[in-house]
């Protein structure tokens, strides 16, 4: 783990009216740049925990440092603190306020005492990244579930936090909303946010998280890399939750082939990489900026000898150009992991990736050379 960002230190909290303390004790370290997972049952403490994140509670008794200082509760210093650390809540209606779109992904930056040319910045950034750039005009009332997920998380964006703290930003999702949201998740961490998510989806945290957080009724009972929580089936049933399908599959496998379990795959192309061996086809990219056509994969077919190839995207910039561009796209959708599970079958692959994403998906690729796979890459 990095330098520690947030920390809390014998954090205890109780509500007013409960003998018993919905935190009892919780000393945890999240690391600057670190993707972190708090995991537990309902009724854990997650909610509680991020809420003192940000000092919209304060501790019944121990501390919360961010950065290295203790969190300040005097107006100028959560002022400070809520524009360095943004919580996205689970239910998107009690964070909304603005009456358009617009009005509420300004509300946050307009708070700061930014001038109205950064806070319009903010605002475009803000809303291209979840998508919603067409809808500024769109009254909040009007907007479905989804969209209003949407937009809780773009007025947090819009105050372009060093921490962004998601509680359960998945539930009550579609299966492609929640892929998306992922993807947006990985993109700000390469852009250097911290990102910190709770969620019941092992699954998910599994694939996602490099550091996970474990609470039971308001103990952490555990810190650390995922399979040490996972490799304890006892712990890990009387906390609520499950082991995750690709933990199982790997376990399995590696028992019916006589294979050690490390390295541990987290994703199905890691998993067929450790696994499976055979000729690979190739993997392009083609970064995307602010326009995509046909033409461009012309080119990337021209490369590739004119062979069949597999079409993906990666990144909320293609997916917004995709409906004007004329591009047969096979994969709008986790683009990457279905362009690789094609790739270690052979076939030649094209992935249309937004420019600020490239590094994102070459180290994903380069990350499979530890399951024993080298995929022939180019960047057009």
């Amino acid at each position: 783990m990095g330098d520690p960002i947030i920390e809390t230190q014998d954090l205890t909290f109780r509500y007013s009216g409960n003998d018993s303390p919905s935190l009892d004790g919780v000393s945890l370290r999240i690391g600057r740049g670190v993707r972190t997972v708090i995991l537990g049952a309902n009724g854990a403490g997650k909610s509680t925990l991020f809420y003192h994140f940000n000092g919209l509670f304060r501790p019944s008794s121990g501390r919360v440092l961010f950065d290295g200082q203790p969190v300040g509760y005097r107006r100028r210093g959560l002022r400070e603190l809520r524009s360095r650390v943004a919580v996205v809540l689970q239910n998107p209606d009690d964070q909304i306020f603005g009456q358009t779109v617009e009005d509420d992904v300004a509300y946050g930056p307009r708070n700061l005492g930014l001038d109205e040319r950064e806070v319009e910045a903010r605002v475009e950034r803000a809303l291209a990244l979840v998508g919603m750039s067409g809808m500024r005009d769109r009254n909040t009332m009007k907007l479905s579930y989804g969209q209003r997920k949407r937009l809780s998380i773009a007025g947090a964006i819009a105050m372009e936090p060093e921490v962004l703290v998601m509680d359960e930003p998945t539930a009550g999702l579609d299966p492609q909303m929640s892929l998306e949201l992922m993807e947006l998740a990985e993109q700000l961490h390469h852009s250097g946010t911290t990102v910190v998510i709770s969620t019941h989806d092992v699954d998910l945290a599994y694939a996602w998280a490099d550091e996970i957080h474990v609470l039971r009724k308001g103990r952490l009972i555990y810190s650390g890399e995922s399979e040490g929580f996972y490799s304890d089936p006892v712990q890990v049933y009387l906390t609520g939750l499950i082991q995750p399908s690709m933990f199982l599959i790997n376990k399995s496998l590696c028992d019916m082939r006589g294979l050690p379990e490390v390295p541990f795959p987290r994703t199905e192309t890691q998993l067929v990489s450790k696994m499976a061996s055979g000729p690979k086809g190739r993997f392009v990219i083609l970064p995307v900026r602010d326009a995509m056509s046909p033409s461009m994969v012309d080119s990337a077919v021209s490369w590739l000898g004119g062979t069949e190839i597999r079409l993906g995207l990666y990144g909320t910039t293609c997916r917004r150009l995709l409906p004007d561009s004329g591009v047969p796209v096979d994969y709008v959708f986790d683009g990457f992991e279905s362009c690789m599970s094609q790739c270690l079958m052979g076939r030649d692959v094209v992935l249309l990736c937004d420019e600020g994403c490239v590094d994102i998906v070459a180290s994903k690729i380069r990350r499979l050379e530890d399951f024993g796979t080298v995929v022939e890459t180019k960047v057009l």
